[in-house]
């Protein structure tokens, strides 16, 4: 069963939101603490090692209200259950949207097109761990007989970004193998690669599920000759796995039919890691810690299915951003984790964020009359402090952040990590407060410094505060609290999609310049000469004169 077909600013609940927002000087985030006792308690959910305290938000009890009577008259408690029972949601693709079900228990059934697809996720986790770890104890070997010492990731979009991000967010937990991930198909790229490897002791792992991506096959190709000057034709068959369902250009490649592992159409390529696209992960960490992110993914998922609304972390996450994007208008999103760990998280996010929900036509094929999507963006912090936070603080712009942070630190350096945490803590707390004129004016009357100084110069250092965060406080940053984290993001993809009336999974915004990149490679190609806009001919001449 698809979706329903709602325009939200249509519902009640919505011509109530926008009367509160006229009427309600929602935007003093000072005052709501000033007037609602208990305000950080009551605005804080607590769930196994997460604390999510929300209270640093523009908004006050009504306004939570009637974000929650929104998700009850849109009935989003039915959307979720079409969700992870496997209906055909993805309706433009006629698929199901199922990466839930790659974590699933072996106890749980999940049907496609009638088929419990359990048994067959299960039999390619199988595959998954006894082929980690034949790589890992050097059972599989190269061409020489040496161990596998570096693997590389060959893919591009959801089948880079998910591993790269957990690999290098997991980098603490690794074994001996050294990762590697190649996806751009510039040749700068590819060739910086391999530049440092042994072609006898590294295995590549080809992600395409169609083995026909440009990028991907580009750079596929690149390396294997690469290695065939090195080795010979019958050897890739030792040093190549793929993740793909074309079998017989695999086997034109001259990969191993025991190296290839499925996947599947109602996993959609940014909600894939959780599958053997997830592969290099394994490789990485080893298959145990793979499993117990795909647990904390799980229980993620457990939560969101059965969580009261007001209680449920991607809910109320998803609502807030709702209430910024369609009535404050704001046009970005910060996300800021606090940890060197998680330096790929936003990009990450930015792929699964902006690829699901920047759509301008809803589920009935009309054009929206209001905002879906925000910008996402964001560095880990400190760095990011001594970058944008200029903007944040002092600038135009309503920029909401997320602050995700860890009460452990991974090395047990506790100098380093409570100043670490000084500032997490710290810049939530800036940017809510501010400072005003009167306490700029004290803080130079201390120094001594001159009144014509102190009325020259206070204007530059007044803050006015009212900045709004979310503060995400995990105990510490496992493999489990990372699938759990990264879920918590899906599903918030998921609640904002369905409430906007919009499609979440498909991608038809990446199509067109794929389309129009194969013209132009055949023009610059020299075997055709196609029409163009003015100014692309003018570039394409300039290039190629």
């Amino acid at each position: 069963m698809p979706l329903q077909h709602k325009d939200p600013t249509k519902t009640t609940a919505w011509a109530a939101l926008t009367d509160h927002f006229n009427n309600t000087q929602t935007r003093d985030i000072k005052a709501a603490f000033a007037s609602e006792e208990n305000r950080a308690a009551n605005f804080t959910i607590k769930w196994q090692d997460f604390y999510v305290d929300y209270s640093k938000n523009a908004l006050h009890k009504e306004t939570r209200k009637l974000l929650l009577d929104l998700a009850e008259e849109l009935d989003l408690k039915t959307a979720i259950a079409q969700y992870f029972k496997g209906d055909l949601i993805n309706q433009t693709e006629s698929r199901a949207v199922l990466h839930t079900a790659l974590r699933a228990g072996v106890e749980e059934q999940v049907l496609v097109d009638g088929q419990d697809v359990i048994p067959e996720i299960t039999a390619v986790k199988a595959q998954m761990r006894d082929f980690v770890s034949a790589v890992e104890n050097g059972e599989k070997r190269g061409y020489t007989g040496k161990a596998f010492t570096d693997v590389v990731n060959i893919g591009i979009g959801g089948s880079d970004l998910g591993p790269a991000m957990v690999v290098e967010a997991l980098k603490h937990y690794k074994n001996h193998l050294n990762l590697h991930f190649v996806s751009n198909v510039d040749g700068d790229h590819v060739n910086e690669v391999i530049k440092k490897l042994d072609p006898e002791t590294t295995l590549f792992v080809v992600v395409s599920k169609t083995f026909t991506t440009q990028e991907t096959l580009s750079n596929a190709t690149t390396i294997k000759k690469w290695f065939l000057s090195h080795a010979r034709e019958q050897d890739i068959a030792l040093h190549f796995a793929a993740v793909s369902t074309n079998t017989a250009k695999i086997a034109e490649f001259g990969i191993d039919p025991s190296h290839v592992f499925p996947m599947w159409d109602w996993v959609g390529g940014r909600f894939s890691l959780w599958s053997a696209v997830g592969l290099s992960i394994a490789l990485a960490v080893g298959y145990e810690h793979f499993e117990q992110l795909l647990r904390g993914a799980h229980d993620m998922d457990t939560h969101f299915k059965t969580a009261s609304f007001e209680e449920n972390i991607p809910v109320v996450l998803s609502l807030i951003s709702i209430w910024y994007a369609n009535f404050h208008k704001a046009e970005t999103q910060a996300i800021i984790p606090y940890t060197q760990y998680l330096s790929r998280f936003s990009a990450y996010l930015q792929q699964g964020i902006m690829e699901s929900n920047g759509k301008c036509f809803d589920r009935a094929g009309n054009r929206v009359s209001y905002e879906t999507e925000s910008i996402i963006w964001g560095e880990p912090g400190t760095n990011s402090q001594h970058a944008f936070f200029q903007l944040m603080h002092q600038g135009t712009k309503l920029i909401p952040a997320d602050f995700i942070g860890f009460k452990e630190s991974l090395h047990g350096d506790i100098e380093h990590h409570h100043k670490l945490m000084a500032n997490f803590f710290a810049q939530t707390e800036a940017l809510l407060k501010g400072k005003d004129r009167a306490e700029v004016q004290a803080e130079f009357e201390a120094k001594g410094i001159a009144l014509d100084n102190v009325t020259q110069i206070a204007p530059f250092k007044v803050f006015e505060g009212n900045k709004p965060t979310n503060t995400i406080l995990i105990n510490k940053l496992t493999p489990k609290s990372l699938g759990s984290l990264i879920a918590l993001y899906e599903h918030k993809i998921f609640v904002q999609g369905f409430i906007w009336n919009i499609y979440s999974y498909d991608q038809w915004g990446v199509e067109l310049g794929k389309q129009l990149a194969t013209n132009i490679l055949s023009d610059i190609e020299g075997q055709t000469n196609k029409d163009h806009d003015p100014s692309t001919a003018a570039l394409l001449k300039q290039f190629m004169g």
